[in-house]
Order: structure tokens, then sequence, then C-alpha cells
């Protein structure tokens, strides 16, 4: 993959002739006399002022290396920070790549990276950029060379800022703001909110969706649950997001289903407060509706398909309790993509009996497998990482297209219970997820 050229297209550039003035802004010749620091600095940011030249990497070094409250290299940020929010793709690359170059070879390095961020939020005075920014060095790192020691930076710093602590947990429901009722149709991750009918349906009287936000970014969700009420464990998607379902009662409720969590921020990725958002709706849950006994998530398998897709017969043989079956895999290094195919064939319609339990029993099969101490799905590796439990799989629990393309059909119930959550993880630490007996037997 071609990286990014990091010399700066300034020097590459044509050479301005003349010195001129235009809103304060000055452009100078390259074979001027060197001002002193300051007004050094105001020069050379002139030359990238016009959206056709890039940053000097020289100038930029000094968003690293001059104090908090250095006038010129304060103003070079906010410029820097203004260019950034107002390009495009490739040019905030090239932006980035130009950081890189400015700070490349500082050493000691301490904590230059965090000094330059710290400016850029101070003078930018604007949270959602350095969320925007870690976005796109997540996106970029592969391809700019030096980026992802940037982007660890800016990652520790914010995982700083948004802090558990300093989050804010607020219902929402159908009176909340037109704007933000419209992020979270944008926003939801896991079943489409396909028209405000089904927006109104799924923060109705029988519903509750809670969402953190950030004091800095008032109106910005940056994780949501969706939860639904219910006398037993939900089995079927479909049933609990279907816009016309009557509005019930929760007089009756005994569980209560999380089924939807959609972070928002993918510059927040690794940044883990969904497991505190759970525990402190359990709470809110609890303290409004003491007649709730039971905490269960109906999730999908994103991973298991493609998982699946690359097992051979060999893999499958032990899983496979039908001798027929356990044959016909021997040997067969397609044996995976087969299985995958008779799977969402079943789903769609009246599954023999010995292919729903082939079925269910190779998806326990996926939710328990481990790489490097974590479950290979990135569901699981969520909820069995916050202590819940595998208490259930479901066949054809979500029909969707995208249900059955990630996971034939197939859901998973995960069951919090609060006084197990430390022992269970104690059990995923030994590499021993927790799960059901009637999962085990499968």
């Amino acid at each position: 993959m071609n990286t990014v050229d990091l010399k700066p297209a300034a020097r590459a550039a044509h050479t301005e002739k003349s010195a001129e003035s235009s809103g304060g802004r000055a452009i100078v010749p390259d074979d001027a006399p060197q001002a002193p620091r300051a007004g050094g600095l105001l020069a050379r940011l002139g030359r990238w002022l016009e959206r056709d030249h890039l940053p000097d990497p020289d100038a930029l070094r000094a968003l690293y290396e001059a104090s908090l409250t250095d006038g010129g290299a304060n103003q070079l940020a906010r410029q820097w920070a203004e260019r950034y929010r107002a390009a495009d793709a490739d040019e905030r690359r090239s932006l980035l790549a130009c950081l890189v170059r400015a700070g490349v070879d500082i050493e000691p390095r301490g904590d230059r990276g965090a000094r330059l961020f710290r400016r850029l939020y101070a003078q930018s005075d604007r949270l959602e950029l350095m969320v925007e920014l870690r976005a796109d060095m997540l996106r970029w790192r592969n391809q700019v060379a030096g980026l992802s020691v940037l982007e660890q930076e800016l990652a520790a710093l914010l995982s700083n800022w948004f802090d558990v602590g300093m989050l804010e947990l607020r219902h929402i429901n159908w009176d909340s703001p037109a704007s933000l009722l419209e992020k979270l149709i944008r926003y939801e991750a896991v079943h489409e909110i396909r028209s405000w009918d089904d927006m109104r349906r799924r923060v109705a009287a029988d519903r509750r969706c809670y969402a953190f936000f950030h004091p800095r970014m008032s109106d910005v969700p940056l994780i949501f649950v969706e939860v639904a009420f219910d006398g037993q464990m939900a089995a079927d998607v479909q049933a609990l997001i279907d816009p016309a379902r009557p509005v019930d009662g929760l007089g009756k409720a005994r569980w209560a289903i999380f089924y939807s969590i959609s972070n928002t921020q993918k510059g927040l990725r690794g940044i883990s407060f969904g497991n505190f958002l759970l525990k402190r709706v359990i709470e809110e849950l609890l303290g409004e509706l003491p007649q709730l006994k039971s905490f269960a998530t109906l999730s999908p398998i994103p991973g298991f398909a493609d998982w699946l897709s690359r097992q051979s017969g060999g893999d499958l043989q032990a899983l496979l309790k039908d001798k027929a079956e356990r044959q016909a895999a021997a040997d067969d290094a397609q044996a995976g993509v087969r299985w995958l195919e008779r799977l969402r064939a079943a789903a769609q319609g009246e599954a023999p009996d010995a292919v729903r339990r082939s079925g269910l029993r190779l998806a326990a099969h996926y939710l328990i497998q481990l790489r490097d101490g974590d479950p290979l799905d990135a569901v699981a590796r969520f909820h069995l990482g916050n202590g819940a439990r595998i208490e259930r799989v479901n066949w054809a629990a979500d029909a969707s297209a995208r249900g059955l393309e990630q996971s034939c059909g197939m859901m998973v119930n995960y069951v919090y219970e609060p006084e197990q959550l430390d022992e269970n993880r104690a059990r995923l630490a030994e590499g021993k997820p927790r799960m059901s007996r009637g999962v085990q037997w499968l």
C-alpha cells in the first residue's frame, strides 16, 4: 500500500516573489531575512493559508515544542484546526502526514505528543475535533508512516477526557429533541431504524432507551442501549422491533431485554464505557421497575458466517453428531462453505431438526472460541468480558438480510446476573467462558 509523501508541498511549489498583506496574513519571499521566533512562525504560516499549499513541518514542530502559552504556536494551532475542519479526506490525510513529519525526530519524545493535542484542543475549543482526528488516524494509520504513534498518544488523552465519571446518563423518549432522535436513527448499528414510526415504537412507554453524553459534546450520544420488557427471555428480534407491535403495560414485565447497543464515535474505539452503561441502566431499571427479575440481551453473532466459511471437514467432524453428516464432511475442504449455505437456506424455510441442532451447536462452539484470551466474536467479547454468560442460542431469530448474512439468522441471549459478574470474568480469564447447561448440552 502506498504511503503519503511527507515532503511539504509548500517547498516543492512556486516561490513567492513579493510580500503582501491580506487580512493580516503575510506572504513573504523564500529568501527574506528570518524574523524573530513568533514572527517567523506567522510568516511561514502564511504560505499554506491557501488550500493549494501544505504546512511546513518545520513550522509545525512548534506545536510539539513551544509552551502552551506561546502565542505564535497557539495561533498556528488555531489555523491548522480550522483548515482541518474544512478539509476533504485527501487534504486531511496530507495535513496529518505533515503533522507526523514535524514530530518524527523529536527526542526524547516524552509528553510532546500530548502537548500537541492539548494545544489543538485548547485552541479549537472543540472536543469533537479530537474525536474526528482519532477516527481519521485509525483510518489512515497503515497508509501514513508514523501515524500510529500519534494515534496512540491521542487515544491515551481521550481515555482520560472521556472518563466514565464525567459522562451523563440520559433517558431518551419521544419527547426528546427531534435532532437527538435523528442521531439515534443515523447511529443505530445493530437493527436499522427504518422510519419515524419505527423510532416512535422504540422509545414508546413500554420501552427504554438510555445514552451516555459528555458535557463538552452534550448533543451527541456516545453510546446508547435500547431495552424491551417481557415476561420471558426474548428469542425473536423481528417480533421485538415490529413497529406495529401493541404498546403493553409494564406490570407483568419480569425480563429486561437489551436488544441493541450502538457506539456512535469511531474515534472512541477501544475506549470502553459500554460496560458502565449497562451497569448504570440496570440500576436505573431496578429503581423504576423493582419487579424485574432478570436482565438479558438478544444479540447478533456477527462473526459466525465468516468463521464457518473457513472451516474444513476435519474441523467440523467433531461438532456434527449425525454419522452421515460426519462422513459427508470428511476430507471436504469446502465443508464450512457448504454448511453455511445449508444453514442460510434452512433458516428461511422449514428446517429439519437435525440441521437446526447442528446449526445451533456450531454457533455455540464458535461463541466460546478464544484468541489471545478473548472471544473471537466481537459481541461475545463485549458481553463475556463484562461478566455475562451465554444463556441460549436462538434459531431463526433474525430473518433480516443482515441477520442471514452474518449468522444464518441465529442470535444469542447473554444473561447478566449482577452477583455473578466477577466470577464469570474470572472464568473467562482462565479460558473457560461461562455458558448455561442448555448450551453445553447442544
